[in-house]
């Protein structure tokens, strides 16, 4: 990491969460596949739902109601959309860290970036009602000095908008900022905002290499980044 900012540590680094630091996976697909037996359809189970992850929860039932990765909005019914929605929303909230579990070298990487003063935020496509409870659950939440989801702003993940929003709260300038990801969005939302970023192979980015994106750094595990 510190290779690229002149052998410094950055001043702030941003975090994805789903497929960063936590695989979220056996409980959203657990939640998708509790949506789509109320709705009368087969379970679709996690390898799916591990490619459909990515760009918030609106756009992860889309794809399980249609079975495409890139569904056609316009032809998808919106009271069945809403119903499903709601139905996903309230299985998932039910159960969002049942069986979901941390990556390893997640608390090594973060305890050694605070023990460098490096100040951390997090950028997530997850809606923020679950974001919370799911740092607070695994002991993240200590660590973070700004918090935003896939709905606390108009955008989202690859519009860098949250990345700036979270500089611009903590002062910080885009080629001072790190962001950590697993995702082509990831990478898109910080090669737009005008800052590094930083790959980890092990999440979900839609079935595609993640090197195919070309982020600057590629770590096998985040405690890599405070060697």
């Amino acid at each position: 990491m510190k290779q690229l900012f002149n052998g410094q540590y950055p001043e702030l680094v941003l975090f994805d969460l789903d497929g960063t630091l936590i695989d979220s996976v056996p409980d959203l697909a657990a939640a998708v596949d509790t949506m789509l037996v109320a709705l009368e359809r087969e379970p679709v189970g996690v390898e799916h739902v591990r490619h459909w992850v990515g760009n918030g929860a609106p756009m992860l039932v889309k794809r399980a109601l249609t079975g495409e990765q890139e569904p056609d909005e316009r032809a998808l019914d919106e009271a069945l959309f809403e119903q499903a929605f709601a139905l996903f929303m309230d299985a998932y909230g039910n159960n969002a860290a049942h069986s979901s579990e941390l990556y390893p070298g997640v608390i090594d990487c973060l305890e050694g970036l605070q023990s460098q003063g490096v100040r951390m935020g997090l950028v997530t496509n997850k809606p923020i009602r679950f974001t919370h409870p799911l740092l607070d659950e695994f002991g993240l939440s200590g660590f973070f000095d700004v918090v935003l989801g896939g709905d606390s702003l108009p955008v989202k993940k690859p519009d860098p908008g949250q990345l700036l929003h979270a500089m611009q709260e903590l002062g910080v300038k885009p080629e001072n900022t790190l962001m950590v990801g697993d995702s082509r969005n990831d990478i898109g939302a910080a090669k737009a905002a005008g800052c590094p970023v930083v790959a980890v192979p092990y999440g979900y980015n839609h079935g595609e290499p993640v090197e195919q994106s070309q982020p600057d750094l590629i770590v096998d595990q985040l405690d890599q980044l405070v060697c």
